[in-house]
């Protein structure tokens, strides 16, 4: 008697089972039509996250490309700009030649080139760029950005360069406080990525926190006003010139394209300091 007790629940159970499977069957064959359109929805919004994730790929790869697009298109318009300022100079003297006259009062050619490599936790940072002397590339080029000094090409290979950082503390550029203030060397300060020192500034020029401080025109690598930095603070020393903290417009952290300055006057400007190192031995 428990035995059967037992199994009649069980059977009662088990009758109960086919009969609501067999319902679920009838529902799915009577709304077959329901069910299609439920699937369907499920796969394409399944195909549409495959499809933005391989799209999401191939928009990452292609970053590279446009990146670089980007660059050289940016690379046109800092030239065009230059030639409309050379433009002027050249109409203010009313002296109407050709471009070569305008490449001539500019005395630099420029470049367009991408950063490969790039160490900054040293105090003798360097850069490696993708153009070398096939590129027309040679030593004591300058490298620029539209942000300011980025480096000096000490070697030059067929298809690469290596030049020494802002960031290195063998490196100094001739640096002009304001538009017409007191020329001075300017270095890393060796310890920020966009920290300087602006030195040797006489006592008797003023300047003010913030002013804009540039490139001099003074030294054969670089082009004059290109835009460097803004001062901060200062102090004397030695009682007779002042040292003064630039933040630069630069950060050297977030770079990956520059432009190559050559002085097409470079060789010329060599020959002459020698002969007058000569002359007074």
């Amino acid at each position: 008697m428990p035995k059967e007790s037992k199994i009649i629940p069980t059977i009662i159970n088990t009758v109960i089972f086919i009969i609501l499977e067999i319902a679920a069957f009838s529902l799915l064959t009577k709304n077959g039509q329901l069910q299609e359109i439920w699937i369907s929805r499920v796969g394409h919004q399944f195909m549409a996250k495959a499809w933005g994730q391989s799209e999401s790929i191939k928009y990452y790869f292609s970053l590279r490309k446009q990146n670089e697009a980007l660059a050289e298109e940016k690379f046109m318009l800092n030239e065009e700009l230059r030639a409309d300022k050379n433009a002027a100079a050249i109409e203010a003297t009313e002296n109407y030649m050709n471009l070569d006259y305008l490449k001539a009062i500019d005395g630099f050619t420029y470049t367009p080139a991408r950063i490969v490599k790039n160490s900054r936790n040293k105090q003798h940072n360097y850069i490696i760029i993708n153009k070398g002397s096939e590129d027309g590339l040679g030593t004591h080029a300058g490298l620029i950005s539209s942000q300011g000094v980025i480096g000096i090409i000490d070697a030059v290979g067929k298809h690469y360069s290596y030049a020494l950082s802002f960031m290195n503390s063998e490196v100094s550029i001739s640096a002009r406080l304001g538009n017409e203030g007191a020329v001075g060397p300017l270095i890393w300060d060796g310890r920020t990525s966009n920290g300087a020192i602006l030195k040797e500034i006489p006592l008797q020029y003023k300047f003010q926190p913030g002013d804009t401080v540039w490139t001099s025109g003074y030294s054969s690598i670089f082009p004059a006003d290109i835009p460097l930095g803004v001062t901060g603070e200062s102090k004397i020393v030695n009682g007779a010139t002042n040292e003064i903290e630039v933040t630069l417009f630069q950060d050297y952290t977030a770079i990956r394209y520059v432009t190559v300055v050559n002085n097409t006057g470079l060789d010329e400007i060599a020959a002459l300091e020698a002969k007058e190192a000569q002359g007074k031995e």
